[in-house]
């Protein structure tokens, strides 16, 4: 999560350059869905097994993808009035109640299935 510091600078940059009228909630979420795309491409065709090695080769290509995931995520947030923290408490509750320890513990079976 960014610092009120971060989320300010990155506001103050985007209003320098007048881009606030290209970040409909429609744009930035179908650019939030092009920049996890980009992340998703530098691991597209590695094994499982090379990732790990991968990611250590790769990781200033990973950090400037979920940097650019961050400031959309940010912007969309901002702009629509999100709080990013309490929609994940509350994501974390509702999948609590989803996902009782007893039946999901070592499973990756969804919800609806378990």
């Amino acid at each position: 999560m960014l610092t009120q510091a971060t989320l300010e600078k990155l506001l103050a940059f985007r209003k320098e350059r007048e881009w606030e009228q290209f970040h409909s909630p429609k744009n930035v979420s179908m650019a939030l869905s092009v920049e996890a795309a980009e992340l998703m491409e530098i691991f597209q065709w590695a094994s499982d097994a090379d990732t790990t090695d991968l990611a250590i080769r790769r990781r200033k290509d990973i950090e400037y993808e979920v940097a650019d995931i961050a400031i959309l995520l940010s912007y969309f947030c901002h702009d629509l009035g999100i709080s990013l923290n309490e929609a994940v408490e509350a994501k974390i509750e509702a999948n609590r109640e989803k996902y009782p320890v007893e039946k999901a513990k070592g499973s990756s079976t969804k919800y609806n299935r378990l």
